[in-house]
């Protein structure tokens, strides 16, 4: 039976270590490269880019035929009697309208200046997702840190159980403290289910962010690295590394532009029409040939494209005032998480420095009092209890620095 287990755990250690291991890097390259809504604002923008391409084209010419002052009755049509020609005309007419260089112009870079905005647009979303990966991951790590603090513990306690029940039997020993232990090593392995399913809901989490299998299967590299140093913020670093700002600014430029093709649709066009007519009963063939001009600038004509510059006018300093707003939060969110990271960073390093070792060499002179017989069981005990709480405040505060870390990447739209 024993030779049975032996072998389950062999073959279960190697399942795990087939798995892939993912560092974050990797995480979110795949997530780049997969995700469907980056992938559909790639497709929007080049949707953008492939309708500037018709900015240029003419209107389509005009062809028309008919009678031509053509009267009723068809005995008229012919030559009289009396040497007259025969009344109508039968006409064939084209008609070509001249667009306006400075309205394609206008237009064109207005149209291509579009996909200018999508495309800072997927990098919003893409922090986003970014983020929501970083925090995932950084969950997972510590959730598997936290499991590895409860088996050290689970080992301990199953040596108290072990030597108080050994001791008890021999009348060395009282039992107070073994059912403490017991009710511990219970505990623990409660937490650890606990543990285990939240790094079951991450993995599918970030399977789900990579666009691929939720059950697909891999580790993360469980190395804690907190050094994410202190950058200056500025208003101009943010205009420029921030997606979402960058999206507001290329609104306003294209904001700037669409004004421009508005005002360009006021510029006259100019056309042309032919018309041939081919006579009746001996009329000889006629022509007209005529110039056409479009006068949208008129005051009947030039209302709405007036009222659209108006419009625009004020767009243009709302979405400044959007900017602005969003520069100052963003600005003072990162001062404000740059000042509470420190402050973590610092908590942490005192339990990992001073608090910790001290914890762990009480606990090491207690089980060593304990096995000569000067100390009793419950003060090994209350002495593993506060170590274990105190290692778990160590990984929450490793975690909230991790996630501060996170956040402040967000904000700053660290790559």
């Amino acid at each position: 039976m024993n030779k049975i287990i032996i072998m389950l755990m062999l073959l279960d250690s190697l399942t795990v270590q087939a798995q892939p291991v993912l560092g974050i890097d990797s995480i979110l390259r795949i997530i780049g490269r997969n995700h469907p809504s980056l992938r559909s604002s790639d497709a929007l923008a080049q949707s953008l880019d492939e309708s500037a391409k018709g900015a240029r084209s003419w209107e389509a010419p005009q062809l028309s035929t008919g009678w031509w002052m053509t009267p009723y009755d068809p005995s008229l049509w012919k030559r009289q009697g009396n040497g007259a020609s025969g009344i109508g005309q039968y006409m064939v007419s084209a008609e070509q309208m001249f667009p306006n260089r400075r309205r394609q112009d206008a237009e064109e870079a207005y149209l291509r200046s579009m996909s200018a905005v999508e495309r800072a647009k997927k990098g919003a979303t893409a922090n986003e997702l970014y983020a929501a990966a970083r925090r995932a991951y950084y969950q997972w790590v510590v959730a598997e840190h936290r499991m590895g603090v409860l088996d050290e513990d689970a080992k301990l306690l199953d040596f108290m159980i072990r030597d108080a029940e050994l001791r008890y039997k021999n009348n060395l020993g009282k039992i107070g403290a073994y059912y403490k232990a017991k009710a511990a090593l219970g505990n623990l392995a409660g937490r650890r289910i606990g543990l285990e399913n939240d790094v079951e809901q991450v993995r599918i989490a970030l399977n789900t962010l990579m666009n691929r299998d939720k059950a697909t299967a891999f580790e993360v590299d469980t190395a804690v690295v907190v050094d994410m140093p202190v950058v200056g913020v500025d208003s101009m670093s943010l205009l420029e590394g921030r997606s979402d700002i960058r999206a507001v600014s290329e609104s306003i430029r294209l904001n700037g532009l669409e004004q421009t093709a508005d005002r360009a649709k006021l510029r006259p066009e100019f056309g042309v029409r032919y018309d041939h007519m081919f006579g009746f009963g001996g009329t000889p063939m006629e022509y007209t040939l005529m110039a056409t001009v479009r006068l949208p600038m008129l005051s009947w004509s030039s209302r709405a494209s007036k009222a659209n510059v108006e419009s625009l006018k004020w767009k243009a300093q709302s979405l400044e005032d959007e900017r602005q707003a969003m520069v100052n939060d963003a600005t003072g969110a990162a001062y404000g998480l740059q000042r509470a990271l420190d402050a973590k960073r610092r908590q942490v390093k005192v339990l990992e420095e001073q608090v910790l070792p001290a914890l762990q060499k009480n606990l090491q002179t207690l089980e060593l009092a304990y096995e000569q017989n000067t100390e009793e069981l419950l003060s090994v005990y209350d002495a593993w209890a506060s170590l274990d709480n105190t290692k778990m405040e160590y990984w929450d505060g490793v975690e909230q620095v991790l996630l501060m870390e996170v956040e402040l990447k967000k904000v700053l739209e660290v790559k």
